[in-house]
């Protein structure tokens, strides 16, 4: 096997010094344009790669940075992962997922945890983005981070977010203008803000209709295909059954789907659904599935591009930013208005 290249063996067919192709390679001050190009002529090539351990010893840096997250649905975690992913290729910061579940009721768990990773920042994907205790804990230890769809203290840190409210508003609203109001709702995590935003929205869409919503017809889910099956059966085994059913996820709104197939209901001649998110399995589901669009790939790059800013010092991560994504309806064909009785 040949032996790997070096930054010495670039530096000496350059004839500079290692320190000098060093700082060539990560566009450095004080060197010279034309030793630049050469650094980088020569290192293409003798096909070098930087040695990010050897780099991560000098620097005192490890190049690693955490994505923690709580159990949602599977396609929000791709979402989250894919996008981060996407900022993170061809640099020489590495992706750290950290998975943690219950976080509301154990935040400075997830702070030791984050704070032992040896991580150089952190993206907080919700819930864990809600978290004043553990915002508190890795402030003081000063880990930088970036908050993906956050709730609360939104003038706090690097916040990337989307107006969930409105989101659930909208789609509320497609349901109603479709003539149905004897609407199910299968909430998602109560633990996760996301779910209260959208349920509040929701309650705008039903208050300008001049339309209630039934208590009886809210069941709790926790962003799972399993619960939202669950809740959708209970919801949809009623004396007088719901005409349509709002999920809080597209997880969910399949599994609402499937629920109704099961009971012989046809969709959306008998029963409209709607979701939230976006995810792959919206389009893939028979028939497709009405949505919001929420960006979670996008928002995770974004909130990747303020953190590695903030890490390379372009920006201050002690200065809060704020940048909001815009939301979009979806609508496909598993809803459609309310058919009259008969």
């Amino acid at each position: 096997m040949s032996k790997r290249s070096t930054i010495v063996d670039i530096a000496r067919i350059v004839g500079v010094t290692p320190k000098t192709v060093s700082r060539a390679l990560n566009d450095a001050p004080h060197v010279s344009q034309a030793v630049r190009v050469k650094v980088k002529e020569v290192a293409a090539a003798l096909d070098y790669y930087p040695n990010l351990a050897a780099q991560s010893l000098i620097a005192r840096r490890s190049y690693l940075i955490g994505l923690t997250y709580e159990r949602p649905s599977p396609s929000y975690v791709v979402e989250l992962q894919n996008g981060a992913l996407d900022r993170l290729e061809n640099e020489r910061y590495r992706l750290v997922v950290l998975p943690f579940n219950h976080v509301a009721s154990r935040p400075d768990e997830l702070g030791k945890l984050l704070l032992r990773a040896g991580l150089d920042g952190v993206l907080l994907a919700p819930p864990a983005c809600d978290q004043p205790v553990l915002l508190d804990m890795i402030e003081r230890q000063r880990l930088p981070y970036a908050r993906i769809t956050p709730h609360s203290d939104l003038d706090r840190g690097l916040v990337v977010a989307m107006d969930e409210v409105a989101a659930g508003h909208t789609v509320a609203a497609h349901i109603l203008a479709l003539g149905h109001r004897r609407v199910g709702i299968i909430l998602g995590d109560p633990s996760h803000a996301a779910s209260r935003a959208r349920m509040e929205g929701y309650h705008q869409a039903f208050n300008e209709a001049g339309v209630a919503i039934d208590g009886s017809l809210v069941g709790t889910g926790d962003f799972t295909y399993d619960v939202g099956y669950r809740v959708a059966l209970d919801l949809l085994d009623r004396p007088v059954r719901p005409t349509a059913i709002l999920a809080q996820n597209d997880d969910m709104a399949v599994a609402a789907i499937a629920a109704g197939r099961d009971l012989g209901l046809s969709v959306p001649e008998q029963l409209s659904v709607a979701g939230f998110d976006n995810s792959e399995v919206s389009r893939t589901a028979w028939p497709q599935l009405t949505t919001v669009d929420q960006p979670v790939r996008e928002m995770a790059w974004d909130a990747a591009n303020r953190l590695i800013a903030a890490l390379e010092g372009e920006i201050d991560p002690a200065v809060s930013f704020k940048h909001e994504h815009e939301h979009k309806l979806l609508v496909r064909a598993s809803t459609a208005p309310l058919c009259p009785p008969g």
